[in-house]
């Protein structure tokens, strides 16, 4: 996928089933930028292989507990930006893009500041799930009975 490729900093959910991501992120050398779960200790945290202790291992550092102990707290104010985000799903229909997720309103909170900051370009910005083949929903989540707050989903 050349916009992962061309991507250097990379937003992943924090939920498991993107640890598989997050570990790729961080194997390619990009940054990788992670919500800290449910919000709890702050916003976000961001870590790169090169930024990682010597001896550290990346799948230390790819879970909540590795992404505290090992990552750089993001505040609110601080300048980057996002080129590409990746995000769970519980379903999502490939026709529409439209996604149904945990139903906790992380992602659409995270995007919103995020895109209210600047730090993404919520009009342009390519948004990634994965899923398994079974939460593919074809035709049955119909974008006008779904809430979108971010961006369709532009490839599962």
């Amino acid at each position: 996928m050349w916009e992962f490729q061309a991507a250097s900093c990379v937003k992943v959910n924090p939920d498991t089933p993107q640890k598989p991501v997050r570990k790729i992120v961080l194997t390619q050398g990009k940054t990788l930028l992670t919500p800290q779960p449910r919000l709890r200790t702050g916003f976000f945290s961001i870590l790169s292989k090169e930024s990682l202790p010597k001896g550290v291992r990346i799948a230390d550092c790819i879970i909540s507990k590795g992404v505290t102990q090992h990552g750089t707290p993001v505040g609110l104010d601080e300048e980057y930006t996002v080129d590409l985000v990746v995000v769970g799903s519980t379903a999502v229909c490939p026709q529409t893009g439209a996604r149904v997720g945990k139903g906790e309103g992380f992602t659409e909170l995270e995007w919103g500041i995020l895109s209210l900051q600047g730090n993404i370009d919520a009009e342009q910005m390519l948004v990634v799930t994965t899923v398994h083949d079974e939460q593919v929903a074809i035709s049955l989540i119909l974008m006008e009975r779904v809430l979108i707050v971010i961006r369709p989903i532009s490839m599962i």
